[in-house]
């Protein structure tokens, strides 16, 4: 591949200057301190206050988001009015499950390329801990009966049919984490993927261990010090750091976890699923009119992207089924590519993929090519952790794992990487990256 290829084949260059994170923060049994709209003005005010150019000069907001609170309707308005970019800015939201980050920079990229836009700030926000908690259907009958009551004895009539069972509320993340076309959970699809691919237990939870021990390394040599901002909450508190790390966890303490999706028999456990955290992610994508005209630091480009579909029930295979035809198209393999992301939902399906990746008869089956590609390096797969050891706040995971592939790239002198993620419904998202300083 020729590094004056245009995004997705055509088009004009896409460039990402610059971008920044919110910490990570682990959901903890009750609303976090920051909605969805607190944690994007956090990562991306610092960004846009450290560019050369005023920020209502930006031609677009796209924001990735899956659950945005009833007071943030099309959420990235609100975030774009409230870093006070100006009325004049368009702003509008994507949703794509857990890839709507990664699919707001591919439409960002996408209309740079086509020369709708120049200058466009893009990425995701989630705060899952504020995911709603919703009132039963039998509840909601029986209020709108309450409220057409009139006289004291129609309301007397409305209490004797009030039931205990009327009160159980409906937790909306649960609901929002469960396929309603297959009726699986995710972590059940996981555990599809742990039998067809026969992974153990064991490897399950040494693949988790690692992503930890890997996250303890990274935060130790200060390795996100380029992308993370800290925040500030009203009490004055302060956030620095992504908080679900555990240093302490060892191959025994993982093993004493029970399986949570398939009890009793299940793989899939806490321990080696990603946690459910709050975080938001940001990237500032520019065409080479717009670098030269700000005098604008690059760090790096946007290739390409492709998007797949598959089955739902098998949804952790998404990054097989998009990767394989984003390398085909450029000629590469495995070996071609410096540094990976594939963004962590469940040890077992990450697993899954790379298994899937180097199999020929599932290559050749499910991907209609003639011969499965090389191995991937797992030294230069998530090498700073993942979503099971610093979580996955399913809007802002396709950003981050962007932006953090970027950053792996400038400091290790890698040149080309690809990030993707499986996604909730059986889809599958990848961009592929390059790192560069140059405007061509």
């Amino acid at each position: 591949m020729q590094s004056h290829q245009q995004f997705a084949g055509s088009g004009r260059a896409v460039y990402i200057v610059d971008g920044a994170r919110t910490p990570l923060l682990k959901a903890r049994g009750r609303p976090g301190p920051f909605r969805a709209s607190d944690l994007a003005l956090q990562a991306a005010r610092p960004l846009l206050l450290r560019q050369p150019f005023s920020a209502d000069e930006l031609d677009e907001v796209i924001t990735g988001c899956v659950m945005s609170g009833p007071d943030e309707a099309n959420i990235s308005r609100v975030i774009a009015l409230r870093l006070g970019i100006g009325e004049k800015v368009p702003a509008f939201t994507v949703q794509r499950n857990c890839a709507s980050g990664m699919q707001a920079l591919d439409t960002a990229a996408r209309n740079i390329a086509l020369g709708r836009s120049d200058l466009v700030l893009a990425g995701g926000t989630e705060a899952m801990s504020h995911a709603p908690v919703l009132l039963a259907e039998p509840l909601v009958h029986w209020l709108a009966d309450w409220g057409r009551a009139r006289s004291p004895g129609q309301r007397l009539q409305a209490l004797a049919r009030l039931r205990p069972r009327h009160l159980k509320p409906v937790i909306g993340l649960l609901l929002g984490l469960t396929d309603p076309v297959v009726g699986l959970s995710m972590g059940q699809t996981a555990e599809v993927l742990a039998y067809r691919f026969d992974i153990d237990r064991e490897t399950m939870d040494r693949f988790a261990l690692r992503s930890h021990q890997r996250l303890a390394r990274a935060q130790d040599q200060g390795h996100f010090g380029a992308e993370m901002t800290v925040i500030y909450d009203h009490a004055g508190h302060w956030y620095d750091h992504d908080d679900g790390l555990r240093r302490d966890t060892t191959l025994e303490k993982l093993a004493t976890l029970k399986p949570v999706f398939d009890r009793p028999f299940g793989k899939v456990t806490a321990g080696n699923s990603a946690q459910i955290t709050d975080g938001a992610a940001f990237l500032i994508l520019a065409s080479a009119d717009a670098v030269r005209r700000y005098d604008l630091p690059v760090l790096g480009r946007l290739l390409d992207s492709q998007w797949a579909g598959l089955d739902p029930a098998q949804m952790g295979l998404g990054p097989v089924h998009a990767m394989a035809p984003l390398l085909h198209r450029h000629g590469l393999d495995s070996p071609d590519i410096d540094y990976w992301e594939i963004n962590e939902a469940f040890a077992a399906q990450v697993l899954a993929c790379l298994r899937a990746w180097q199999n020929p008869d599932y290559c050749r089956e499910q991907l209609g090519l003639e011969r499965a590609f090389t191995p991937i390096d797992e030294d230069r797969l998530n090498v700073d952790g993942g979503g099971v050891s610093m979580g996955h706040p399913v809007g802002c995971s396709g950003a981050r794992i962007v932006l953090h592939l970027l950053q792996v790239l400038r400091r290790e002198g890698g040149r080309r990487g690809v990030a993707s993620l499986c996604i909730g419904g059986g889809q599958g998202g990848a961009v592929m990256v390059e790192s560069t300083g140059e405007v061509a």
